[in-house]
């Protein structure tokens, strides 16, 4: 079976083109992509095409956990006391909610124009700490809801075995996420039934402070050689001080000594580099993940965008723990925090390419594709079809040409401009509405029900 779209205005890998005719087949594969096309009578048209974006970095049961830690404490609030609330959040969440959440996270993310997620996922332990009877049971719950919702997914189960440099022991709170090299090489294996055209298995060891270098090459060297590697990196400016006080060397000089960087791994954050880490990230072929949103909402700090672009770095965008759902607000926020930093306007870009829009999604797509170790991010011959269908009814993109769409999606106004999703040759977003929205909702809606009441029980 062939479908087909013919798209009056497309963005390909080599700009926009016109009167572009796709074409995909049962596995959910681009087979044909010509432009200068006539459409056939019955062939579905539509006006404005772009490629699906990817969400290199997402923590999915933390969607549940949104706008519930905007209240101040006691002292100076930072990551670190955010995190002390996420890991009581954590603590109680069962397989099923981890499914419901996730799917309506996923949801969410394919209506405002995710098409491929990568999933960070270390909550891999039972409530108590042991081990579940199918040691890939949560991560399982993670791909269902990818199937029930057509996201396309990178899983990366997690080596999470310490506390802190050091090899600091593992808190009560953090029992759920323990694992070693083994346990997460099994946990790759266990899932390997499951790799497809919309599926893909990396790994990723948590951090410096929760893995070993050692346990890293190990990991590294256990996995398949083509499999994407993810690893949290200089978050925050005390990460730096402990790694610093740990091994005299900041973390990604720490790391770059000791690993051999290369463009299967994804450096997530990466927030605080000096000027040498710029230059050796950027060389190595590394992605770096950056999550704006979730960095502003923590306090993170602000990533060196202006001086990685300009090594040649590549990048792509997560949104961790989706306060936000759109690619288009952290692509936004990636450009206006640093015209906030530099109090400069039109920061990202290149000679070569100086629309600062145009820029953004295009680099995103590149970088995030190679941190999903997927054949995404591209309308071509062999990619997976995912594309999303712009509102052509919409008054931002009236009258309009096409050099100036990407600027009206991501600098003009709030509304979400995806009309349609099409994620691995499925139709999953059609008018704005995902093909389950009610009955993920009402999954969601009862998960966090049974939420709430354990929260209540446990305050009594």
């Amino acid at each position: 079976m062939t479908t087909a779209l013919f798209a009056r205005h497309a963005l390909l890998p080599q700009g926009w083109q016109r009167d572009v005719l796709l074409e995909w087949d049962a596995h959910g594969d681009l087979t044909r992509v010509s432009s200068g096309a006539t459409a056939s009578p019955g062939t579905r048209q539509a006006q404005y095409v772009l490629p699906g974006m990817v969400n290199l970095h997402s923590h999915a049961f933390q969607r549940a956990l949104g706008g519930l830690t905007e209240v101040a404490g006691d002292g100076p609030d930072s990551f670190w006391t955010w995190r002390d609330l996420m890991y009581r959040f954590a603590s109680r969440i069962t397989p099923s909610q981890i499914e419901a959440i996730a799917a309506q996270l996923f949801a969410e993310c394919l209506r405002h124009g995710y098409t491929s997620l990568c999933e960070f996922h270390y909550l891999q332990r039972d409530v108590d700490g042991a081990a579940y009877a199918r040691p890939a049971e949560t991560a399982e719950r993670v791909a269902a809801a990818g199937q029930a919702t057509g996201m396309g997914l990178t899983l990366l189960p997690v080596l999470y075995s310490h506390a802190g440099f050091g090899e600091k022991p593992l808190a009560p709170a953090q029992a759920r996420f323990r694992t070693n090299v083994d346990e997460v090489l099994g946990i790759v294996e266990a899932l390997a039934p499951l790799r497809s055209g919309q599926l893909e298995v990396g790994a990723a060891p948590h951090s410096l402070r929760a893995a070993t270098i050692d346990q890293i090459r190990a990991l590294a060297a256990g996995l398949p050689s083509v499999r994407p590697l993810h690893i949290h990196i200089a978050e925050q400016q005390g990460e730096v001080q402990q790694c610093l006080a740990h091994a005299g060397r900041r973390p990604v000089e720490y790391l770059m000594d000791h690993v051999a960087l290369d463009a299967r791994w994804c450096l997530v954050h990466a927030t605080h580099l000096n000027e040498t880490e710029v230059a050796a990230l950027a060389t190595s072929g590394a992605v770096a993940g950056l999550c704006p949103t979730t960095e502003a909402n923590l306090g993170d700090g602000l990533f060196p965008l202006a001086p990685f672009i300009e090594a040649g770095g590549r990048f792509g965008i997560g949104s961790d723990s989706h306060v936000s759902q759109s690619p288009v607000e952290e692509l936004r926020w990636l450009e206006y925090g640093q015209r906030l930093l530099h109090q400069k306007r039109n920061v990202a870009h290149t000679p070569a390419q100086r629309d600062v829009a145009g820029f953004l999604w295009q680099a995103a797509l590149g970088g995030g594709a190679a941190a999903a170790g997927r054949r995404v991010g591209r309308l071509e011959v062999g990619s997976r079809a995912d594309l999303l269908v712009l509102d052509d009814d919409h008054p931002n993109l009236d009258g309009i040409i096409e050099a100036e769409v990407l600027g009206r999606v991501v600098f003009c106004g709030n509304d979400n401009l995806v009309r349609d999703v099409l994620c691995g040759g499925r139709w999953v977003v059609e008018n704005g509405r995902h093909m389950a929205q009610e009955a993920i909702a009402g999954r969601y809606r009862q998960a966090l029900k049974e939420l709430r009441a354990v929260s209540q029980e446990v305050a009594k």
